[in-house]
Formats: structure tokens, sequence, C-alpha cells
């Protein structure tokens, strides 16, 4: 029966490991309006777990206008150039919002944004490289989709129906009605009068608007699947109906709308839009599917691109699709030629992090089906993405040692050359027998947990010819591994903790074993204790005499532990779903929590380095946080000018690991969570200097007014003397 129960909790491990939880609704909460710029304060002051810097997540949601494609990457909107479609550039972004964005639309000078449980969000986006939050109105459900005709905004607000918002003073968006639709609205479409709701399994609603203040239901189809998303075009709407495909609907009589035709794709159909006479469809892990809607009633597919991740929206701009494609970012597929779509352009950030490690300021991001990413990380509260390498394998651990970063991605391991971060470069391999999940590097050796194969002790002193010198075969499947002197602690799901002698690397040697009454999944030593990320919860474990390693304290976490780091008297463990959970273990028999961050996506690893922790937060992206506990903290602030008072945007400041902040659009900057002590501040701006040319202060108290000018354009020698003066 043990076995046999073993052999079900291996199951859910695999499933708790690489495909991850189904996240459920939020509960609903009453509207709330919010003045422009008080959201993200709301957000992110939040307990004492503070919110530093975050970068990249999830694609759900595509819009272009112009030569810009405006696109949802986690909790933000990201503003890219796509002027040249084979060349998207990034040229802006919003700040964090409290959600995912799952719905855009812009018209005019003026981005809507669906943000979940966020509500509606307006941003200023004439400008396109310093979109501006205006108005945010947070609805009573959670907003999965928006459109926007005239002064009205209509919104897919999920359990809470329709609930339309005037617009007409982008700074003040009211709610005037709303409609509470059978089943949940996901999708929204708005064309005369009439507002088209995606239901979900109450199929499309149509709702008549003429009088915004009392919408009425004045027809409705109920579809053979479920209601994602809709279009209409012309006297058609065109319903994405999930694993039932494609449905066209005659809505010219918005009373009795009647389905003409289908087409049943391969995959589940999230969004679709219509051009011409076709209809672009997001098919999930499908991609991309063309469908000639010229005849309605005989719809047929002429062209597919399979996606390198999964479809989740579509949008249509001259002869170019541009597919929201969830955990891969932005494709831009020519489709000029409909039966045979190429993919010329993509843009993608950290879609799925999985794990993270630190190496000076820089991150390494595994990030499953994307690869490794390297962030900069030099300015916490700005990460940007630097280089990336595609793996073959789907990438889940990564570590750092010198200029080398070492990737195992399921076929095995991986050294790529990290030491220009722009650049990397994959020099060595070594295909592992099982399922390489982590590592670890010590010395000259790579230690892989290699599930069913166990522990493999590769040799990497040559870079470009990795060796195995030695394995363990443990008795579950091994997905994580610390090394700690002369021995590798083996996390083995369902089997506990196995410890094995590595100090000679070509024999290794198990000398102790403890059963966790969960799965380990985790595995971290400091000191005497390893510390257990084991699903229910973390347990620490004393092995200071390794043959006989005794549990002596454990504290459940309200999701599942699948990661842990130590840092001082705190464990900081990875909580899947539940986030970040801080944990006290001065007292090793008595592990309190202490705090908790509850990330937007699924807590997959964390790293901790100095007074920053860092969190691959799966769909969430990469999280950077600081923990100030019960401290008192304080900030620092002041303006950059030039000699005439002209604000100067993009210096940052420096106060020193941890605290760094770029000045904004009117020169303002404000470094906030500041622990009492003394800093040292420096403005820097490539070929400008300042006066004064750095600051010395303490805190508390707030140091407000510590201002910065620039003196002069710094030029090379060899300008002409006309350009220097």
């Amino acid at each position: 029966m043990k076995s046999l129960m073993k052999g079900i909790f291996n199951i859910l491990a695999v499933l708790l490991l690489f495909f991850g939880l189904i996240a459920s609704p939020a509960e609903a909460k009453p509207g709330v309006e919010y003045a422009p710029g008080e959201s993200d304060q709301i957000i992110q002051d939040t307990w004492n777990v503070k919110t530093v810097g975050q970068i990249g997540g999830v694609t759900y949601a595509v819009t272009v206008q112009g030569d810009y494609a405006y696109i949802g990457i986690g909790p933000r909107l990201v503003i890219l150039n796509v002027s040249a479609p084979d060349h998207p550039t990034w040229i802006g972004q919003t700040a964090l919002l409290p959600d995912f964005v799952k719905g855009v639309t812009v018209i005019g000078n003026y981005a809507y944004v669906a943000d979940v449980d966020g509500g509606l969000y307006i941003y200023d986006v004439s400008l396109p490289t310093a979109p501006i939050e205006v108005g945010v109105y947070d609805t009573l459900g959670q907003a999965l989709g928006v459109a926007v005709a005239g002064n009205y905004a209509y919104i897919a607000d999920w359990i809470d129906g329709l609930r339309i918002v005037d617009v007409s003073v982008p700074g003040t968006p009211t709610e005037v009605g709303f409609y509470n639709t059978p089943g949940f609205a996901e999708g929204v479409a708005v064309a005369g009068n009439y507002v088209y709701v995606a239901g979900a399994t109450a199929g499309l609603r149509i709702i008549d608007v003429s009088v915004p203040s009392a919408p009425t239901e004045v027809g409705f189809y109920d579809t053979s699947g479920a209601a994602i998303s809709v279009v209409v075009a012309g006297n058609y709407a065109y319903v994405a109906d999930g694993f039932t495909g494609l449905r066209i609907i005659d809505v010219s009589v918005p009373s009795a709308p009647t389905e003409v035709g289908f087409y049943a794709t391969q995959g589940y159909v999230n969004s679709v839009t219509v051009v011409g006479t076709f209809a672009y469809v997001a098919d999930y892990y499908e991609g991309l599917r063309i469908v000639d809607v010229s005849t309605p009633s005989a719809p047929r597919e002429v062209g597919v691109y399979a996606t390198s991740g999964n479809a989740q929206g579509a949008a249509v701009a001259g002869n170019y699709a541009y597919i929201a494609d969830g955990f891969t970012g932005l494709r831009i597929i020519d489709v000029s030629v409909p039966n045979t779509p190429t993919e010329i352009a993509f843009y993608t950030t950290t879609g799925n992090a999985v794990s993270v490690a630190i190496s000076g300021t820089f991150a390494y991001v595994a990030d499953y089906y994307e690869g490794l990413r390297i962030i900069d990380a030099s300015v916490p509260s700005a990460p940007m993405e630097t280089g990336f390498y595609a793996t073959p394998g789907n990438a889940q651990g990564v570590a750092v040692a010198g200029n080398y970063a070492y990737v195992t991605d399921v076929n095995g391991l991986r050294i790529i050359d990290v030491s220009v971060p722009s650049a990397p470069t994959e020099v060595g391999f070594y295909a592992t027998p099982g399922y390489a999940v982590s590592m670890t590097i010590s010395g000259t050796f790579a230690y892989v947990a290699d599930y069913y194969e166990g522990l493999r002790v590769i040799d990497v002193s040559v870079p470009s010819a990795p060796t195995e010198v030695g394995f363990y075969d443990t008795s579950g499947a091994a997905v994580s591994v610390a090394v700690d002197g002369n021995y590798a602690y083996i996390a083995d799901t369902v089997d506990g903790v196995h410890i094995i002698d590595v100090s000679v690397p070509s024999t290794p040697t198990e000398v102790g074993f403890y059963d966790t009454p969960g799965t380990a999944v985790g595995v971290v030593v400091a000191g005497s204790y390893a510390y257990v990320a084991d699903v229910v919860g973390l347990r620490i474990i004393d092995v200071s005499l390794p043959s006989a390693p005794t549990e002596v304290g454990f504290i459940a976490t309200p999701g599942s532990a699948v990661g842990v780091a130590i840092s001082g008297n705190f464990a900081y463990v990875a909580d899947s779903y539940n986030g970040l959970r801080i944990i006290d273990v001065s007292l090793p028999n008595a592990p309190t929590e202490v705090d908790f961050y509850d990330s937007l996506g699924k807590a997959n690893s964390v790293s901790v380095v100095g007074s920053l922790i860092y969190v691959a937060d799966g769909e969430g992206g990469l999280l950077i946080l600081r923990f100030i506990g019960e401290n008192p903290v304080y900030t620092i602030s002041g303006h950059i000018t030039d000699l005439v008072g002209h604000p100067l945007s993009g210096v940052n400041v420096f106060a020193g690991p941890g605290y760094s902040v770029f000045s904004d659009n009117q020169g303002y900057y404000i470094i906030t969570d500041v622990l009492s002590g003394s800093y040292t501040l420096t403005p820097t701006l490539s070929d400008y200097s300042f006066t004064p040319p750095e600051r010395s202060l303490s805190v508390p108290p707030d140091a407000s007014e510590q201002d910065f000018i620039i003196v002069n354009l710094i030029l090379p020698e060899f300008l002409p003397m006309i350009a220097r003066n």
C-alpha cells in the first residue's frame, strides 16, 4: 500500500512541479475609484515586504495602433515600436498594476486596460515612451475584457457581468450602468447600440446600450462550448468558443441571433479578430489559425502557424498578425500570403520564471519555454533584460559560477558562457540519462538532480567537455540538490531527503536518510540544519550528524512549499500560488511566520542577496522584493535639473545596494523603504557630470531636497573645440 501511495504522490509531485496548480478567481469586491497614481501605493505598501522591481510575465493581450503594439506582459502594459515589424523595439511601459493585463484597447491618445482584480486602468499614451496613468475604476468583479465606443468603456467583468463606465473625463471614470449577464462575462465587443458579451457557458449575449444607464438584453445564442471572446464584423459575430472552435453567428436581427457556420480547430480558441474575409484565431497550443470566412456558412482553414507558446490573443495590422502567445510573449507573423504564414520576429522577456540565480548585478532566470534570460538588476527598481539563450529543452534550474551559467533543461546540463551578458553562448553540454531538474555547483563539479536517475556528478573543470564521474541512484525522484562540505543533500520527492557523501566524487555513497511526511521538492543547508520545502510546509532537519538526521522543527505553509532560501535568521519559502512566506528560524524547533508577499504568479524559487529577495514567480516573471520587518523606513528624494532649472529625466541615483532609482519626466526621484543608516547618493547619466558629484546623508529623518544640477556635457577630447564650446 505504501508503494502505491508513493506512486500516487510522485505523480502529484510531477504535476505540482512542472504544471502548477489552477488558480481560482479571487473574491469579488466592491467597486472603488482611485485617484490617478494612487493604486501603486496601495499595492506596494501591503505588509512589510516591499516591491522593489519586477520584469516579465505572461502575455494575454495585444492591440496595434499605428506604429505601436500595446501588449500585456504580466502586470504591466508594454509599448513596442513596430514601425519595422521585423524588429519590434521596447519604448515604454506602465508602472506595476495590481493584476495581469487581460485586455487592452487603444482609442486616440488613451489606452484602456482590463486588469482583472485591478479593474479598468486608463493611460494617456500620447507620448508612448512615457505612458501616464490618468484614471482607474475598480470594478465589482474581475475585468477580463474591455471595448470602448464614444464616451463609454464596456467591461466584461466575469461573475459581475457587463459594466458600463463613462470615460468622457478619463481622469474620473464613473460607472453609469451594468447588466448582470448569466454565466461569466469573459469578452466584449461593441457595434452601434449593441454590446456583445462572450458569456462562457451562457454563450453570446446581446445587450442594447442605447441608454447606457439602463442596458437591456435583447437576444442571446447559447453556443455549444464556452464563449471566451467575441468580435463583430458586419452582420456577423465571431465567437471564440473554446474547445468547440470558432462559431459564426448572424446578428443582423439582434433579437434573433442564429448560428450560420462554425470551424472546429485543433486546439482551444481563446480569441479571434476579423480583417476582410479572414478570421485570425488564437488557438492556444495550436497557435494561429487563419480561416477564410468569405462564405460565413462554410468557413475553411487556409493557413496555420504553430507558435512556440500558447496563443491567447490576436491583432492584425496590414500584412502582419500580432499574437499574444502566453509564456512566450509577442509573436509577429507575416500573413500577406494567408496559406503560408511566417514568423518574422518576436518580443519576449521572462514569461514563466522557474528558478533564479544571482551573480554580481545580474539575475539569471531559467524560464522554462524560453531558456535562460539574463537580467541587469544593477538598478533593482528598473531591471532590464540584457541577453538570453534559447535552450533546446525546457529550462528549469540555473546556477552561476565565474563566467558560466549552468542550466538544467530536461535534456541535461548546459554550460553557457555569460562573460558577455548580452551575448551568452553555449560552450558545453552533458546529456543526463534522466530528466535534469536542477543542480548546484561546488568547486569543479556540477551535482545534478536527475529525477528518476538520482544524483549525477559531473566534472565541469573543462566547460567545453563536461564529463560524468559518478552517480547515486536514489530511491525516489531527485528534484533538488544542495552541497555543503563533503555532503550532497537530495530532495527526493516522496522518498524524503537523502544525504550522500561526495568526498570521493566518483563513488558517492548514501550515509543518511530522512523520510519527510510530505513531498520533499526543495532543500538548502545552512550551518547544522537542512531546510526542506516539503510541499505541505517547511521542515528543519538537524544534520550535524549526517548518518542520523533528525527533524527538529516544522511549519505548515498555506500553499505548496516548493523552494527555500536562508539568510540570517530567516527562511524565505517559495509557496507556489501563495507567494513568498518569510519564516523566523532563529529557534529551529519553533519556526514562526513573520510576514508574506502574495505574488501574482506561482512562486517557484527564491534567492536572497543582501537586502534583496529575488522570486521566480512563474507567469508573474521575476520579482525583486525587500523585507523590512518591523524596522522603521524612510525616504530619500530630490530634484535633478540643468543650470537654468530644466528637469532631467533618466538619471540613475544610487544610494547603495538595493537603493537605486531613475529620475522621472519632471526630474524628481524618490528612494523608498530606506532603513536607518548612512548613505552616499551618486547621480549618473552617460556623458553628463553633476554638482555636487555626490551627497552624504543619514536617515532618519526622511532626507528631502537632495538635489543635483548638471554641470556640463562630457565630450570626447578629439571632438572639435567648437563642439566643446
